[in-house]
């Protein structure tokens, strides 16, 4: 017989406002994870993320005990960087023959990086880890208030360059970063691109049909660039949201605030569209980095196609396809007279 018992009003609305609990410890929940169907305490999170994170290592990360290696980590105050550098240490960082070394480059924006740069700081402080940093002016390029301040002259110079603040700040950053990791000698550089990033610049070069990019992306475990560490991408499993779930739950250091020049960049764009397929389709971003997974593999067993090796830029000595670097390329279009 099915016992019948009278609902109060308050149970009804209870229910419906329940918040999700662990599926581990029943503790409530910080994170649903719409693609694995997981749902995790900030505890349980950080377990999850470091497992991960941890396997990424031992595939990307080759040490070799007979020898130091120094490990550099490109750090800017965010979250994404921050997550990065503590896992890093946590995970390799008590091995007597790893070096980590952070750094952090100075675009020049004012309001902006001074503050991000002092997280930067205090993290690495917090975390023991040596912290070197540079600037675009002592790499003799423009600051990015400046290069902001220039761009509306570019186009009189040439009509076919960008406008966009983040295309000179890419090219720029990344010699930027490049420097640090020579100034220690660096073994590996680390970079704390997540699934959403990854996720982007995979469509964005299918966009493009650029299957030279596709080819190139990080990690470089296998396929070292001639005169650079190879680059790891850890945290490229990791959604961009569980990164800033679990920099919040280890209150890490961070800066919130996002570039003031991001806005209007072509990569926002991209941005919108893999979240968008991602709510319609949860699992889409680790569809688009593991589909990029599969074309270098494709490409490794084929006959492989005959590529120059990179050159040495005339001007700066940077790797280059050309006589000049695209950077060295940019500090000449920038260099207008605004008399």
């Amino acid at each position: 017989m099915v016992e019948l018992r009278r609902i109060t009003m308050a149970e009804p609305t209870q229910a419906l406002f329940q918040a999700p609990v662990c599926d581990v410890c029943g503790k409530d929940a910080v994170v649903e994870q719409a693609y694995s169907g997981r749902v995790l305490c900030g505890t349980h999170l950080e377990q999850s993320i470091r497992k991960k994170v941890g396997r990424e290592l031992r595939k990307q990360l080759i040490l070799d005990k007979s020898k130091d290696t120094t490990i550099f980590v490109a750090i800017s105050g965010g979250k994404d960087s921050a997550v990065l550098l503590t896992l890093i240490v946590d995970l390799v960082g008590k091995r007597r023959d790893v070096r980590i070394v952070a750094g952090c480059v100075d675009e020049g924006i004012e309001g902006y990086r001074p503050p991000s740069m002092q997280c930067a700081i205090d993290l690495c402080e917090d975390l023991g880890v040596e912290f070197i940093t540079t600037s675009y002016e002592s790499l003799e390029f423009h600051q990015m208030d400046e290069v902001v301040r220039r761009l509306p002259m570019v186009t009189e110079k040439d009509a076919r360059a960008s406008t966009m603040p983040c295309s000179y700040c890419g090219v720029f950053r990344r010699q930027g970063i490049n420097a640090l990791a020579a100034q220690v000698n660096a073994d590996v550089m680390a970079l704390g691109h997540n699934l959403d990033d990854m996720a982007q610049t995979v469509l964005m070069n299918m966009a493009n049909g650029d299957i030279d990019r596709t080819l190139r992306l990080a990690p470089h475990t296998d396929s070292p660039v001639d005169g650079l560490p190879p680059r790891i991408v850890p945290l490229r499993w990791i959604p961009e949201q569980e990164i800033h779930l679990l920099a919040m739950h280890k209150q890490l250091p961070m800066h919130h605030e996002e570039c003031p020049y991001a806005q209007g960049a072509l990569r926002w764009r991209y941005r919108d569209l893999v979240a968008q397929m991602e709510q319609d389709v949860p699992g889409t971003r680790h569809s688009l980095v593991r589909m990029a997974d599969n074309i270098k593999m494709v490409a490794k067993q084929e006959p492989a196609p005959v590529r120059s090796h990179p050159m040495k830029c005339e001007r700066c000595g940077s790797p280059t396809s050309g006589a000049t670097c695209k950077a060295c390329d940019m500090r000449d279009l920038l260099d207008v007279d605004l008399e």
